[in-house]
């Protein structure tokens, strides 16, 4: 690989981007940091020309590097050495528990669907679950068919439906075809930016909806 990409890189070609900021899995995106790799020279210079115009701050930069260097002591850790549960890596202790909060909160986002019976894509990463709530549409016409029915009217049910719930179970989903789905009805659900307790109750208001809207 040395060989191919002049000594210099990870040998990833011209065609294979990385990209990673401290968004997601830091919840940081108000820091603005993130990192992009390319051995496409194209590509690598403009944006090398477009970083003299957003720099991170030396302030944001000291912060992120302490963060991630910063050792922390992690208490109860079954029986080891004590030795074992000092300086373990702030980034490496945050991470482990983060996937595990991310991992019980889909859980139970998952189970109160498979409860309702409301289909949806099982998530196995991220911080969202993509719902199939087409059978809450509003009708269609006898006339018009979903193979027939025009992309205004896809949008207007779908929005019908999203406003439905938003201001009548307080339930605020990112409708399918705001992110280009072509089918109207399904909507994304992120379970990661609630309190425990205003997750419970969305759990809840979910439960309500399906029950009311079945029992009409």
């Amino acid at each position: 690989t040395e060989e191919q990409d002049g000594g210099g890189g990870l040998g990833l070609g011209p065609y294979i981007h990385l990209v990673y900021a401290l968004s997601k899995d830091f919840a940081l995106s108000g820091l603005r940091v993130g990192v992009a790799y390319t051995e496409n020279e194209e590509i690598l210079v403009p944006m090398q020309k477009l970083n003299d115009l957003c720099q991170i701050s030396s302030q944001t930069q000291l912060l992120v590097e302490r963060m991630l260097s910063a050792n922390v002591t992690v208490t109860g850790g079954g029986g080891g050495d004590d030795n074992d549960n000092n300086n373990n890596k702030f980034v490496d202790a945050y991470l482990t528990s983060n996937r595990h909060n991310i991992q019980t909160r889909c859980d139970k986002l998952q189970s109160c669907l498979n409860n309702v019976d409301i289909p949806y894509l099982p998530a196995d990463s991220g911080l969202f679950v993509w719902m199939d709530f087409r059978q809450f549409l509003p009708s269609l016409p006898d006339s018009i068919t979903e193979e027939t029915e025009s992309l205004p009217s896809k949008e207007q049910r779908e929005r019908g439906l999203y406003l439905k719930l938003m201001k009548e179970y307080g339930l605020l989903f990112t409708p399918g075809m705001s992110m280009r789905n072509e089918r109207p009805g399904f909507f994304r659900c992120v379970f990661t930016a609630a309190s425990e307790e205003e997750f419970e109750l969305g759990l809840e208001r979910i439960r309500k909806f399906v029950d009311e809207e079945r029992s009409t």
